[in-house]
């Protein structure tokens, strides 16, 4: 099986990356945060540095919280299918999961 670690911590990181950005929009420190979500302050944080793979209910009672819709934390909204820098309609290549 192919080993996809690069992309998902890419993806930890970005993930992060919007959480931080839509919490600091809303003027929160991780404190007011984490009494808002009921998650620790510490949690937050390493969820923040993608030192932590939140779940999808995590990040859900985190986007509530903050008033953003859940998608806005997980889509990158640069490039979608069909779209300049999207997929091009190839599919998959499933070869290397036999």
């Amino acid at each position: 099986m192919p080993d996809h670690t690069d992309e998902l911590d890419a993806l930890l990181g970005l993930i992060g990356r919007r959480l931080r950005a839509a919490r600091v929009a809303q003027g929160l420190n991780l404190e007011q945060l984490a009494r808002l979500t009921g998650i620790s302050a510490p949690a937050l944080s390493l969820i923040e540095t993608a030192k932590r793979d939140a779940r999808v209910t995590t990040l859900a009672r985190i986007a509530r919280a903050l008033r953003v819709p859940l998608a806005d934390l997980l889509e990158d909204r640069t490039s979608r299918p069909g779209e300049a820098g999207g997929s091009n309609g190839q599919g998959y290549d499933l070869g290397d999961y036999r």
